[in-house]
């Protein structure tokens, strides 16, 4: 692996872009969550497919798919932002969120619960939290199960986050957004169930919301229990494909006009809600979820 390629802000978030031995391209970040110091958290975000087969509607990563990346290329990822800062690999920092979730569905690829079952075999870091984002694909089951089993071996009270995107109630729309086979609803619900004990972090669902699909609290009641769910609100971010596929955005790092009430109605239902809004200059960096700029970058190199 090569790094070629870096930009952001040192304050805030950077962007690195990378190449495989047989040419393939990947990109990861680090972040800081403003105005908690990197000391107190900080935030590492890796790619674990070069590209992503989902193709969902409001990301960019999908255009092309070219296999997993293993488990040595996600670490050279992990140490490449790491070594920058603790060369020795003692990282004491409060929290250290690794997110899987940069370019690639994290349950296409086995590799990642080994990153996570080894990391303390590389690092030193009390505060090691793993974080997972799925749209649950038919088919990874056996990541799931395997993933519940580490949990309860290495990760409980608190130590893990397990999040699901969900971004509409209408199913119809929610096979739009992301065009393959996933579990329904109902089953996301039932992992849950199984995957959080009393002393664990909720499971969040998340929704990026968009004027063009419905979100309706009410249903999400009658199947995600609050005692056990959260609700996370993002900004459908600036994206060419969600551009390309005319989705309109009811928050923003410079508008949320729209949101609140939505956030309410689901806090009504019993729902804990966080509306997430980054950073306007985490856009311009190209940071935020569903961003990706090594497309971008292939096109400069390949003019």
């Amino acid at each position: 692996m090569k790094l070629i390629n870096s930009t952001g802000n040192e304050d805030l978030a950077i962007v690195y872009i990378a190449r495989s031995e047989g040419g393939n391209m990947l990109e990861f970040v680090e972040s800081l969550q403003s105005p908690k110091p990197r000391m107190k958290k900080w935030i590492l975000t890796v790619s674990t497919l070069y590209g992503c087969p989902v193709n969902c509607t409001i990301c960019d990563a999908g255009p092309y798919y070219l296999g997993r990346i293993s488990k040595e290329g996600i670490f050279w990822q992990l140490d490449h932002m790491i070594s920058r800062r603790f060369p020795d690999g003692n990282i004491p920092v409060k929290q250290l969120k690794v997110h899987f979730t940069r370019m690639g569905e994290p349950a296409f690829n086995m590799s990642v619960l080994d990153v996570i079952n080894e990391f303390g075999m590389y690092f030193n870091a009390p505060g090691f939290m793993p974080s997972i984002s799925s749209i649950a694909p038919k088919g990874s089951e056996r990541f799931f199960e395997e993933l519940l089993s580490l949990k309860n071996k290495k990760f409980s009270k608190g130590n893990f986050q397990l999040q699901f995107s969900i971004h509409t109630t209408d199913e119809a729309k929610r096979n739009e957004l992301m065009p393959v086979k996933k579990w329904s609803l109902g089953q996301i619900a039932d992992y849950g169930k199984r995957f959080r004990s009393a002393a664990d972090r909720k499971i969040t669902l998340s929704f990026a919301p968009s004027a063009e699909n419905p979100i309706e609290p009410d249903l999400i009641k009658k199947i995600f229990d609050p005692e056990q769910f959260l609700i996370k609100l993002t900004p459908l971010n600036s994206t060419n494909n969600a551009s390309r596929n005319n989705l309109t955005s009811l928050i923003s790092p410079v508008n949320d006009t729209g949101i609140d009430t939505l956030a309410d109605d689901f806090k009504n239902e019993g729902y804990e809600v966080i509306i997430s809004i980054g950073d306007n200059e985490e856009l311009k960096i190209g940071s935020t979820c569903g961003q990706n700029l090594v497309s971008n970058y292939i096109v400069k190199e390949n003019p």
